[in-house]
């Protein structure tokens, strides 16, 4: 059975003391595809050297979080872009919009947004999206970009069941982790009008922690909570919800 982490920040600085051991558990355990996304340029000798010690198993993004759109994005931008014309990446992200930390930036995350998908759409990448507080602005986005070249997952999926069909509507997958354990998630309860085929599994490590975990650093392992809570949704057995999400995976990232 093969476990796809869709979305996993292994070169996270908390997982600096133990980050071999970390994803020795979560191999031992049959995760063995870890997609792994940008944040910004202050990390990407950490990703290169991840890819590096694990080859087989860890695969990049490249992009700008949201959250990293400051002062100087353009020069992030520019980063990104030397980047994708210097070596190949399997998506461009995580890109997005979030407004639950700072709205003053709204214009210039739309701008880098923007610019982002249109890179995706030229390298023919699907792109990992980040959304907070920012359906619309992200939908309205999408509107304007959406094409037949356009196409990814809509990571750590948390909104209604209508903006889930909003999104599968412009060809998103749904990332779905940790979220979906939580009592006040939301999403468990009409996951199930969602047809599996829509869905990727993810952990975002080390954030978003499933119970029972939750509130503690997030790995990669923990991925197997996830996958336990679908397969209570589905009424699937684990291994069914792991081959299909894995084959979701492998249709978006072509790996």
């Amino acid at each position: 059975m093969i476990i796809t982490d869709t979305h996993t920040h292994l070169y996270s600085e908390a997982f600096d003391k133990d980050r071999d051991e970390m994803i020795s558990r979560a191999l031992q355990s049959g995760v063995t595809r870890f997609f792994v996304p940008a944040i910004d340029s202050t990390y990407t000798e950490s990703m290169y050297a991840l890819e590096q010690n694990y080859p087989e198993h860890v695969f990049l993004m490249m992009g700008v979080h949201p959250t990293h759109i400051k002062d100087d994005y353009k020069e992030e931008l520019e980063h990104v872009q030397q980047a994708l014309e210097s070596r190949k990446f399997v998506a461009i992200g995580e890109i997005g919009i979030d407004l639950y930390w700072d709205k003053s930036t709204l214009q210039q995350q739309q701008e880098a947004f923007r610019i982002q998908i249109q890179w995706a759409k030229r390298y023919k990448l699907p792109i990992v999206i980040h959304c907070r507080d920012a359906f619309d602005e992200v939908f309205e986005i999408l509107e304007e970009e959406q094409s037949e070249d356009l196409f990814g997952i809509f990571h750590c999926f948390t909104g209604t069941l209508e903006q889930a069909h909003k999104a599968i509507s412009y060809n998103m997958k749904l990332g779905i982790g940790g979220v979906v354990t939580f009592k006040n998630g939301k999403i468990d309860q009409f996951l199930l009008e969602i047809d599996l085929k829509h869905i990727v599994l993810e952990t975002d490590a080390p954030y978003l922690a499933p119970v029972p975990y939750r509130g503690k650093r997030n790995e990669s392992v923990y991925i197997l909570e996830v996958l336990n809570k679908l397969s209570t949704i589905y009424g699937q057995s684990v291994k069914h919800i792991a081959e299909i999400t894995t084959k979701n995976s492998k249709d978006i990232f072509n790996i």
